[in-house]
């Protein structure tokens, strides 16, 4: 994926399913260097993680 893309995605109403490493997530936001992402497991669980936008897959 790319930043204009995870850009796109935060900024839409709609659900767009995002998977991390074959796991549904939550893109929080894109981080200042445009190359990472603040992510979280859809779900119960809050607990957030920086990824390479690079290794986010959107689910068609």
């Amino acid at each position: 994926m790319d930043a204009n893309r995870v850009k796109q995605i935060l900024s839409s109403s709609a659900d767009i399913k995002v998977e991390y490493n074959g796991a549904s997530v939550w893109i929080d936001r894109l981080n200042e260097d445009g190359r990472t992402a603040t992510i979280h497991l859809r779900g119960p669980l809050e607990e957030r993680t920086t990824v390479a936008i690079a290794d986010l897959k959107e689910v068609d």
